[in-house]
């Protein structure tokens, strides 16, 4: 909803009323002067003014595009792709396997700045890190996986019928220390490789999106790209139909989840308004 405009009045602010006796005592000459002065035009605030929406799918495309990467990135991260090539691999521009996605999961949903945690699941370089991740292969080997060499929790997904309540419960009954915000983590990656959870999208994500224009729901959202699947940018992007759409949904929230963290939402938004301008 557009703010609303100020309601300033619609001709020149009125004097206060003097009584008769006063009036009269006012020489005529001034009186003429008064009334021929210009009406002022009313004081209207700028901040009543509406903003320019962007383009819900130009946004999208801007979000998909490789210049939204800088917007979603940490510092550090940025920094990093700069001195060592654009080949590295990150969290932000990779795909995982499932096992991989579940460790970043779990490194992500510390209470700690997100810059920091993105770091950790890159270098993984810290004692405590290292002992979780031994915990969590220990846990995949005995109940998640089939067998020392599984990185695709199949097992979860057949044992729990494909059922994402049935799969949260399993994950956090065998994965110490993975809650809401880290179920929320990996379910909003491994849809792209789980087609029985598309499409998903946890609250802090939909807030994000909603920074930018965009639905507030995950089946509003697949709906608005299902109808303009065509005018998409969908370079780079591997898979059939079906695989590409989630690979899809899932950067589009990627992307958008961490411009909100990294709080760039009004200059994506920015941009993606002047793009629509340009259409």
């Amino acid at each position: 909803m557009p703010p609303k405009k100020d309601n300033a009045p619609a001709g020149e602010p009125k004097l206060e009323e003097s009584n008769d006796k006063e009036a009269s005592a006012v020489p005529s000459k001034r009186k003429a002067k008064s009334n021929d002065a210009p009406a002022k035009a009313p004081r209207r605030s700028g901040r009543g003014a509406p903003q320019a929406q962007p383009d819900p799918v130009t946004s999208i495309n801007h979000l998909l595009s490789p210049e939204s990467l800088d917007s979603c990135r940490p510092k550090d991260e940025i920094e990093d792709v700069k001195n060592r090539g654009s080949g590295l691999r990150t969290y932000s521009s990779s795909t995982f396997s499932p096992f991989e996605e579940l460790m970043c999961a779990v490194i992500l949903s510390r209470p700690i700045s997100h810059a920091l945690a993105v770091n950790e699941a890159r270098t993984q370089h810290r004692q405590k890190t290292a002992e979780e991740l031994v915990i969590l292969a220990d846990a995949v080997v005995d109940h998640l996986g089939d067998g020392d060499e599984d990185v695709n929790l199949e097992r979860v997904q057949r044992e729990c019928d494909h059922d994402w309540e049935k799969e949260k419960e399993m994950l956090k009954k065998y994965v110490k220390k993975l809650g809401k915000t880290g179920l929320d983590i990996f379910g909003r990656r491994i849809q792209a490789q789980w087609p029985a959870l598309y499409p998903f999208a946890d609250q802090r994500t939909l807030s994000g999106l909603q920074k930018l224009g965009l639905p507030g729901t995950a089946e509003e959202l697949k709906k608005l790209m299902d109808h303009h699947w065509t005018e998409l940018n969908l370079q780079g992007f591997e898979g059939n139909e079906d695989e590409k759409k989630r690979r899809v949904f899932v950067q589009v929230l990627e992307r958008a989840i961490g411009v909100d963290l990294q709080g760039n939402a009004d200059g994506v938004r920015a941009e993606a308004t002047i793009g629509t301008k340009n259409d």
